[in-house]
């Protein structure tokens, strides 16, 4: 994959930085008329003056350099204390942030116009690929503007489409399969929306009465409660207060006590062993797990909490890859792996090969293991990568 690249169009990323650097010099003309000076956004100690001084907004956390301007802490302060200000800092920061990826991922387009990255086998503690130089896993997938990037990347010479695969919910179906609870394995094994099940049990009502409002509050709930999220943590994402999280939780874990058991006894397994183990018995060692040190002993129990479900979702990944691979060559195939961006695959195809790639593709990722519920595989084609997400 990374002698491979992938192709990607330099004129359509130059015009969307261009529009980029014009938003954010929007943004930023509008932050210095609503203060009526100018300073510069990215300096936490000015803005710490603008913030707590100009402005006499309420302090965040107390760091060594004063008040924090992270990006959760303006979020926070957005939510408590609207200010246009914030809004045309938070607007600045964002489209900067971004034009900052679109001028990296620019500067790495090769002589051949494809981008090559590297993948890093060793760079994450659970297992998963990472990608550096430049990094494609971190283009945002949900706005507008990620949308816009992954237009970017396209079907190269020779080929005619892009095919997109990916795992729905991998790591909520591995949790099913090690917590064995009957709810969730319901859920996965009847086809249903997992967050709209799992909300009509909490709430108490018909799926169909489930809102968008419950279904979030559920999705955050249960991919949280998976890294050891506090219900002072839920509360504080979904903005609700203290109690209604923590009877939130109350609630889920009552009527899916399998999860509950489970999470309990992974980190006192852990502790015991000194390890986590995936399912392929892939073991990462936990030596803070028995630290006297309060910190470094919490931090590693989320850590190992999640880790078996993590690590199996990328030993799951890698073997699918592999599989997918050697048959592409035994087939005698021209279309290519590409990329893996997390739980995702993109391939390069042609038209006619197409149809049969995507059922070796499928067939290969829902069988890279055997769990209590399928292993479920959207996939998707397109002449971008944004035109086949699905």
């Amino acid at each position: 994959m990374e002698t491979r690249g992938v192709s990607v169009s330099r004129d359509r990323l130059t015009a969307l930085g261009n529009d980029l650097a014009g938003r954010a010099q929007t943004f930023q003309d509008s932050a210095f008329e609503i203060i009526g000076r100018e300073v510069n956004l990215s300096s936490p100690k000015q803005l710490q003056d603008v913030l707590f001084t100009q402005l006499a907004m309420p302090p965040t956390k107390k760091m060594k350099t004063g008040f924090t301007t992270d990006a959760a802490a303006l979020a926070d302060l957005q939510n408590t204390n609207p200010h246009p200000f914030l809004d045309a800092l938070m607007g600045y920061r964002e489209t900067t942030k971004l034009k900052q990826m679109v001028e990296t991922l620019t500067q790495s387009i090769a002589r051949d116009n494809r981008i090559h990255t590297s993948y890093v086998q060793t760079g994450t503690s659970t297992g998963r690929l990472s990608s550096a130089n430049p990094n494609l896993q971190n283009i945002p997938v949900r706005s507008g503007d990620g949308r816009e990037i992954r237009e970017a990347f396209q079907a190269g010479e020779g080929y005619d489409a892009i095919l997109t695969a990916d795992y729905s919910q991998i790591e909520m179906r591995i949790m099913a399969h090690f917590s064995q609870d009957a709810g969730l394995i319901e859920a996965f094994t009847a086809g249903e929306d997992l967050h709209r099940f799992v909300g009509a049990r909490i709430f108490g009502v018909d799926p169909s009465d489930v809102t968008p409002e419950m279904r979030t509050k559920v999705k955050a709930m249960s991919y949280g409660l998976a890294y050891g999220l506090s219900a002072f943590g839920l509360a504080r994402q979904l903005r609700i207060d203290n109690k209604e999280a923590k009877t939130l939780m109350g609630d889920y874990f009552e009527r899916f006590g399998g999860v509950r058991d489970y999470l309990r006894s992974v980190v006192d397994e852990a502790r015991e062993r000194g390890y986590t183990e995936t399912l392929f018995g892939r073991r990462r060692p936990f030596p803070d797990l028995t630290s006297p040190n309060h910190i470094l002993r919490a931090n590693a129990e989320r850590q190992a909490l999640n880790a078996p479900m993590q690590g199996t979702a990328a030993d799951i990944m890698k073997l699918a890859m592999n599989r997918i691979e050697q048959q592409l060559i035994a087939e005698g195939l021209t279309s290519r792996l590409l990329m893996q961006v997390h739980d995702e695959l993109l391939l390069e195809v042609t038209t006619s090969e197409v149809d049969r790639v995507q059922e070796l593709v499928t067939h290969h990722m829902s069988s890279a293991a055997t769990l209590s519920v399928p292993l479920d595989v959207q996939v998707g084609r397109g002449r971008t990568w944004n035109e086949a997400a699905h």
